[in-house]
């Protein structure tokens, strides 16, 4: 079987048919000229055809050696192209990321400038909107989304625990004034998230809290504008502390019933194809993102034991409000 020739071979001839000289190509290749002159010769040995005419010091290709110097000139430039290309991925990545709006806004987003400040480099484009992703149609990497974890056919992995409790503004709560929960939900105003997992009808039976069928309430269409109106005053929200804790840290927000428990349980979910989890830039984002988790679960505990508050995990067995949800 023939020898496969030397690749070094290759690219010393390529050198020296661009340059015109054995001296020249020497210079360029940082070798001697007597290096250079034994390795095209022993690529023509190997080939078994003549690469160069010699007269004196002059060279000129000949018939074989300009379709060598054609193939090899093609070869070495696509090899140089991706090696460029390579070293270019090294040093940036491009993550597309899509969330869920409110989450995107409220938690997501003031976090946001400490990961571009870990990889200044990367490329980042992230989309807030209310529809999950369709990865077989969209060019996205990763989807961070509110539900229960059912999406067939994709990587659910759960990121972040929900707590869930009535809240209001500390105004809105003395002109309630005290009584037993009933009572007060019966006097103020309820206000709920459309698209929120757990809502007043759910949370009301379960806890056993008993209220007057003509409760007044209130029906926005985003947690952020729910949040909103009991931070403006304007009555009492069932919402996330993955959303609110900022405002119940602060005071701007308080527990209506800091004897009834904070429900727990997994409502934000890492989503993509399998595939996408070997993807440097998925892996890297995951890593921090499980780091700030970590963060806002310890100061979340810390908020909570300053109320007093209690937990209690539960499982949502469906994606509607109105699903059956089990304690565990």
């Amino acid at each position: 079987m023939p020898r496969t020739p030397n690749l070094n071979g290759f690219l010393y001839f390529e050198t020296v048919a661009r340059r015109g000289t054995i001296t020249r190509a020497a210079e360029e290749l940082s070798v001697s000229p007597s290096a250079v002159s034994q390795q095209i010769k022993l690529l023509e040995q190997q080939l078994g055809v003549r690469l160069f005419r010699r007269d004196g010091r002059s060279l000129s290709l000949t018939l074989e050696g300009e379709q060598l110097f054609q193939t090899s000139a093609t070869a070495l430039r696509m090899l140089r192209d991706a090696r460029r290309h390579l070293g270019k991925t090294r040093e940036t990545y491009r993550l597309n990321l899509r969330v869920s709006p409110s989450f995107g806004v409220r938690w997501l987003g003031p976090r946001l400038s400490d990961f571009v400040a870990r990889y200044p480099d990367w490329d980042l484009r992230a989309d807030a909107a209310p529809d999950p992703t369709d990865f077989d149609r969209e060019v996205m990497d990763l989807d961070i989304r509110y539900g229960t974890g059912h999406w067939a056919g994709y990587h659910a992995q759960a990121v972040i625990q929900d707590h869930v409790l009535p809240l209001c503004s500390p105004q809105y709560l003395a002109e309630l004034g005290s009584g037993k929960p009933g009572e007060m939900f019966d006097k103020a105003r309820l206000i709920d998230s459309a698209r929120a997992l757990c809502q007043w009808d759910f949370w009301l039976m379960h806890t056993g809290v008993e209220t007057e069928a003509n409760r007044k309430t209130i029906l926005m269409d985003r947690s952020s504008m729910a949040l909103q109106l009991a931070l403006d005053g304007s009555g009492i929200v069932l919402e996330s502390l993955a959303l609110a804790l900022p405002e119940l840290a602060e005071g701007r927000l308080v527990p209506v019933t800091p004897a009834l428990p904070v429900l727990r349980f997994p409502a934000y979910w890492a989503i993509c194809p399998a595939r996408n989890l070997n993807r440097r830039a998925v892996r890297r984002f995951l890593g921090w993102l499980d780091e700030q988790v970590a963060a806002h679960e310890k100061e979340l505990h810390a908020v909570l034991d300053r109320h007093g508050l209690f937990l209690e995990d539960i499982v949502l067995e469906s994606e509607r409000p109105s699903g059956r949800i089990e304690q565990t």
